[in-house]
């Protein structure tokens, strides 16, 4: 049930068998709305029918219309303001056009898939943004179901696309990154290259964050087109730091205030990084790539070298492990090591290297070599 004023007029709203229902209040104002509404559940609740006399028959919203309240109520409220920005352009530019002017009970899973049929005939989009636009639909419907608006949301089937490709630089590429680099965008990405943090982060990066003594560094917050907001997971981590990013930072460590900033003393915003980063790239005979490349090389070495998953999905602070499994593919040297257990030779070190100091225990260590070998070869 809900009460509202329409015109000047109080109503309640209420979903009565099956169906939905607007009341007039018998007395024009909030406090007399509410107690209707509650005669009205004790009656519901006692099994008493409802005075149909003064039912109005409710339809379904029109998609246009519920988008501006589920944006301002919803939205705004829960969103940081990058979502914000990105659900209001998705709805103006695709959603609405297509599914404004109709019913949300009339969006049924046809009518998605004409969508999608015609942003594939379109082949403006990549399948992946469509299926941003898929996901946003869906959330602004299970928010009018939620909202009592809605008896049931379609079923919607997002694309199935491939695995996305990432770039990553070399060991050797990124000294050469480095090496072209001076100042503080030097210190940008050598923190960049070493910890996988994203441009936000280290833009937000407060000298409060750095930890010297204990060498690590908390990500609490992002900035993102001026505003600070919570990292992209809305979690704070925190991550360790190499001996080489320590030395660097701490030379001009202070006790507050941004880490990363221009000669105006303003931190930097994130399309002269962009820029700044793709002259280094230039400079040091590269090609160009962005701050999230930087982000994926750290992540695709620690893969190489023999870090586990579950490490490195903490470290990016990745909230669905899922992300992080496009690194698993890198780590294949770390695969061959495990699988190396099963030969002899490495078990035999293995077990020395436990029983060998014990002299007491070389006629064991024997003995276990040998039933290792009698089983081996039967393999």
């Amino acid at each position: 049930m809900a009460v509202r004023i329409i015109n000047k007029s109080w109503y309640i709203d209420i979903r009565y068998d099956r169906r939905r229902y607007r009341f007039k209040s018998p007395e024009n104002s909030r406090a007399g709305a509410l107690a209707y509404e509650a005669q009205l559940r004790h009656k519901m609740a006692r099994g008493e029918p409802v005075n149909k006399g003064r039912e109005v028959t409710v339809g379904s919203p029109i998609f246009a219309d519920f988008t501006k309240k589920w944006f301002k109520d919803y939205v705004v409220v829960n969103n940081k303001h990058s979502e914000i920005r990105q659900k209001r352009l998705i709805l103006k530019k695709h959603l609405i056009p297509f599914f404004g002017k109709s019913p949300l009970d009339k969006i049924t899973n046809r009518k998605i898939e004409e969508y999608k049929a015609m942003k594939q005939r379109q082949k403006k989009l990549a399948l992946k943004s469509v299926n941003n636009h898929l996901a946003i639909l869906s959330k602004c419907l299970h928010t009018a179901k939620k909202w009592e608006l809605l008896d049931k949301t379609p079923f919607i089937e997002l694309f199935k696309i491939a695995p996305q490709k990432f770039d990553y630089l070399s060991v050797a590429e990124s000294r050469q990154l480095l090496d072209a680099a001076h100042g503080v965008y030097y210190e940008m990405i050598l923190v960049a290259l070493k910890t996988g943090l994203r441009l936000g982060e280290i833009t937000a990066l407060d000298w409060s964050d750095l930890n010297f003594q204990n060498k690590c560094l908390t990500v609490r917050q992002s900035l993102v087109r001026d505003q600070l907001v919570s990292p992209k997971s809305n979690k704070i981590r925190y991550v360790p730091l190499t001996g080489e990013v320590s030395l660097a930072l701490s030379q001009r460590a202070k006790k507050k205030g941004y880490v990363f900033t221009s000669s105006r003393g303003k931190p930097f915003r994130a399309e002269c990084a962009r820029r700044t980063l793709h002259r280094i790239c230039v400079k040091a005979g590269l090609r160009n790539v962005g701050w999230h490349t930087l982000r994926h090389t750290f992540a695709s070495h620690l893969a190489e070298a023999g870090a586990s998953i579950i490490s490195i999905q903490k470290l990016l602070g990745h909230s669905d492990i899922k992300t992080t499994m496009r690194y698993a593919h890198l780590s294949a040297s770390a695969l061959n090591e495990t699988i190396k257990l099963l030969e002899p030779d490495r078990l035999y070190e293995i077990i020395g290297h436990y029983m060998g100091t014990d002299k007491n225990l070389v006629p064991e260590l024997i003995e276990v070599k040998e039933k290792i070998n009698r089983n081996y070869s039967l393999i």
